[in-house]
């Protein structure tokens, strides 16, 4: 699991590589690759110039407070903000100038709901299969592949209204999964979920990542999940990378016996509420929270 071991220390980003990162070699391969990125809204800096390597087929946590940075830098990486200062590659290819051919190989799971509450599990998976233009002659194929990889097979003639807050999550997963991307980008997988229902989703994601090798980039609140499912997590503070590696060498960088989040504390500190986290965002996010619990 843990491949790439670096010592974790704290890093402001800088032009060099950060600690913890994996470091080039002809051997290496990456998913994403960012350096010196930088984002604002108006005159809020929400992402100061990062620099973060995310390598093929290893689930990396982008963790951090509310407003941290991290629901933007997965905005720029998915080209669904426009490239700014610096530069984004997703398996080689620059954001700014193959927008398309990057969001083939992507697969979107967004807190927001993105399951239609009037249509069956099947038919939200197909209206996605024709979003992303997955060929008539496989559609119904792949369809039920992935309904089946989330467990949703027995339930998928039943209308989304009536799932669990745990199966509208794995539904939104086969979504994300339609279009067998080579990168899957969650950004809190498991938010308003019961640990039960957390555990649920977090399986499926690891037996279709063992079954395909795709690459997984996560944002999580939950220190429990980053510690037992991601191989490298990057700390985020006020739109930079604070802390960088394993949750290994992150915690014995602390002291001995320290948890993840006495770690994210130390890096984060204990005020959760930062600028960019509005009265929207937490509208929205609550009301997803509510309508999944």
């Amino acid at each position: 699991m843990n491949d790439h071991r670096q010592s974790a220390k704290s890093t402001e980003n800088t032009a060099t590589q950060p600690p913890g990162a994996v470091m080039s070699n002809e051997n290496t391969r990456y998913a994403v690759i960012c350096r010196g990125v930088r984002h604002s809204f108006g005159g809020a800096v929400a992402v100061d110039g990062i620099d973060l390597d995310v390598a093929e087929g290893e689930i990396f946590g982008l963790l951090g407070p509310n407003g941290a940075g991290k629901t933007t830098t997965i905005r720029l990486i998915t080209t669904l903000l426009p490239a700014g200062p610096g530069m984004v590659e997703v398996f080689g290819r620059d954001v700014s100038s193959h927008r398309m051919a990057v969001r083939r190989t992507i697969g979107y799971l967004p807190q927001q709901l993105s399951a239609d509450g009037a249509l069956t599990g099947r038919e939200n998976v197909e209206l996605f299969a024709r979003l992303f233009d997955v060929p008539r002659a496989e559609r119904r194929e792949r369809v039920r592949d992935v309904l089946d990889a989330v467990g949703l097979a027995d339930a998928s003639e039943r209308r989304a209204q009536t799932y669990s807050g745990g199966m509208i999550r794995r539904l939104e997963l086969a979504q994300a999964l339609i279009s067998a991307p080579r990168l899957l980008i969650l950004d809190e997988p498991t938010i308003g979920l019961d640990p039960v229902a957390r555990d649920g989703v977090w399986e499926r994601i690891q037996d279709v990542r063992e079954a395909t090798g795709m690459t997984v980039l996560v944002t999580t609140h939950y220190m429990d999940e980053a510690d037992q499912y991601c191989n490298r997590i990057a700390l985020m503070h006020r739109g930079r990378i604070r802390a960088l590696g394993t949750p290994e060498e992150l915690k014995e960088g602390l002291e001995p016996g320290a948890t993840l989040e006495e770690v994210f504390r130390t890096y984060t500190g204990d005020q959760l509420d930062e600028p960019g986290d509005n009265f929207r965002d937490a509208r929205r996010t609550r009301r997803t929270a509510s309508r999944l619990g």
